[in-house]
């Protein structure tokens, strides 16, 4: 590989994408070649997108919210890979040295792709009622989305399920034959704001793919979940 394909710049849709991991986890070891890739500490949450840049290297950054901030004091800088240990950040007389983690104490996605177990349930969520859910849930801090199956209608709430008092901001999102309950933490939909085609498996699995980017997300379900 020559030096000119060892240097890089970052689009905005990659840095919204890479903004978006580090609130899921703040290391990241991105893997030469054009994905993404990220997992909760909890490793209940899973993130993959792919981006138009292709990095020339494993890439093993340790405070990702630090070096995306480094690179906003640059208003269009490049990245170079060429060195073995870090990346340095060029632009005009400026540079930077940026240094590598140890990959080892990454916590890092496993190699295999990941497939619902089961695709029990489906619907779309738009912009509009993802925001909602999310401002309602701060508003009446509410620690609870439930994915609510009933009377022929698919509805998300967002409440806290131990108390029988709570408030509750309801969306109706699509049409089922089915009954269910499924339960998420409010504090694991760490998705990018959009649209999203939503499947859910009655295995305690869910995956969020965004109708804008190339973009997925897995997200585990409560245990307390119920499907028929």
């Amino acid at each position: 590989m020559n030096l000119k394909e060892r240097t890089m710049k970052l689009s905005d849709s990659t840095l919204t994408v890479l903004k978006n991991f580090a609130g899921i986890n703040n290391s990241i070891l991105v893997k030469e070649g054009k994905k993404l890739r990220t997992i909760s500490v909890a490793k209940n949450i899973l993130a993959e997108a792919n981006i138009t840049e292709e990095f020339p290297r494993d890439v093993a950054i340790y405070d990702l919210n630090q070096f995306l901030n480094g690179l906003g004091l640059h208003s269009d800088p490049d990245l170079d890979f060429s060195p073995e240990s870090y990346i340095t950040i060029k632009e005009g007389k400026r540079r930077v040295k940026y240094f590598y983690a140890d990959p080892q104490v990454i916590v890092a996605p496993p190699e295999k792709e990941i497939t619902l177990p089961t695709e029990d349930v489906c619907f779309q969520l738009d912009s509009t009622a993802l925001d909602k859910l999310l401002k309602a849930a701060a508003v009446y801090q509410l620690p609870d989305l439930s994915a609510i199956g009933e009377a022929g209608v698919v509805k998300l709430v967002v409440r806290d399920k131990k108390n029988d008092t709570s408030n509750e901001y309801a969306v109706v999102v699509g049409e089922t034959d089915k009954e269910f309950v499924f339960n998420f933490r409010v504090e694991n939909i760490k998705i990018i704001p959009g649209a999203y085609d939503v499947v859910v498996s009655s295995k305690l699995l869910s995956k969020f793919s965004n109708t804008q980017y190339d973009l997925k997300y897995y997200i585990a379900l409560e245990p307390d979940s119920t499907f028929g």
